[in-house]
């Protein structure tokens, strides 16, 4: 399933929110949807964080035929060489986030945090592009969400191995912290 999300603010409070170089402001704000570029934040070789823009939509496996926007698999084999590789790992910057429970779609938000964190992975094969990272709970009848990470998880999500970075999808987020925006 996909959820589209929407990222209202500018490079430098986005910079600013997840400490990372934001380089320069070269995407529309808006609704963020499969195929059209949004900012990510890896880590360079130098450690740093840096917002650079992606395509949403990995190319797909050989025998697939639409762009993958979402990982939920983590045993599969064609993101587990991306998962534990920690310099594949992205933070999905976002500002709300679409939910459809049966026909209803609905925004969300976390209160108080006017930015928040998506666990996601990169990749730089035939287009840069990435994926998010979702995980499965029951928030009212949605099973299947992005995995927003607490800003004391980012660091442990870029740079922790992999048995550290899968207990975070493991443990996913409280439904409670989500509200409508």
């Amino acid at each position: 399933m996909v959820h589209p999300y929407r990222l209202d603010a500018p490079a430098q409070v986005i910079g600013a929110a997840l400490g990372a170089d934001p380089g320069r402001d070269v995407w529309q704000r808006g609704s963020v949807i499969p195929g059209s570029f949004a900012p990510v934040v890896i880590r360079g070789k130098d450690r740093a964080r840096y917002l650079i823009p992606r395509l949403w939509g990995v190319p797909p496996p050989p025998r697939g035929t639409h762009a993958v926007t979402h990982v939920r698999n983590l045993e599969s084999p064609f993101w587990i060489g991306t998962l534990r590789h920690t310099e594949f790992r992205c933070l999905v910057p976002a500002t709300s986030f679409c939910a459809t429970r049966g026909t209803r779609a609905q925004w969300l938000g976390v209160p108080g945090h006017p930015i928040i964190a998506f666990a996601g992975i990169w990749r730089d094969s035939e287009i840069p592009s990435f994926a998010i990272v979702t995980t499965e709970g029951s928030l009212g009848g949605i099973v299947s969400l992005p995995l927003i990470l607490p800003r004391e998880h980012w660091h442990e999500w870029l740079c922790g191995d992999w048995k550290r970075a899968q207990r975070l999808v493991t443990l996913g987020h409280s439904p409670l912290d989500l509200v409508p925006s």
